[in-house]
């Protein structure tokens, strides 16, 4: 087995459901990359530099675990990180669908390379960065949700967007 995992995402915002992940991830893998993907196509809220910048804040002081982002293939990015492991969480029967044709889709670009599901703590399993976006929006509190940080962050840049 792999000394290293990536455990691939937008991370817009990061939630407690992904540092979960990222913690059941390192139980299983020694070293894990939290890997933020660019995305232009989902147009996240947050830039890349900020949404790394909150993953490394979210993780220091967990060993073992690393944040760099990437454009592009992520099978391209584990090649060029020699690591043949990618972590996928699933917290719903609709995400596994999902995952499930993207780690075919990865399989046939790159047979070397593993997908493997973790599913979050169920108290994390139905937190989504889109609903946390649209819950700022409307006022919430997602302290609950989001480390308080992130939800300062989050409260912001909803500011922000809506007076910008």
């Amino acid at each position: 087995m792999s000394a290293k995992a990536i455990y691939p995402g937008t991370f817009d915002p990061c939630t407690f459901g992904h540092l979960d992940i990222i913690k059941r991830a390192r139980e299983i893998f020694p070293e894990v990359i939290v890997a933020v993907a660019h995305n232009p196509g989902k147009k996240p809220l947050f830039s890349v530099a900020e949404r790394v910048a909150m993953l490394k804040k979210a993780t220091r002081g967990m060993k073992g675990v690393s944040v760099a982002d990437f454009n592009g293939l992520v099978v391209k990015f584990a090649r060029q990180h020699k690591v043949n492991v990618l972590i996928r969480g699933v917290r719903m029967l609709s995400d596994y669908e999902y995952e499930f044709q993207m780690a075919l889709t990865n399989r046939k670009l790159a047979p070397d390379i593993e997908t493997i599901f973790l599913m979050p703590q169920e108290t994390f399993s139905y937190i989504s960065s889109k609903l946390l976006k649209e819950g700022a929006v409307l006022g919430a509190d997602l302290s609950a949700f989001v480390p308080k940080f992130i939800a300062q962050e989050l409260s912001k840049k909803i500011c922000h967007e809506s007076t910008g």
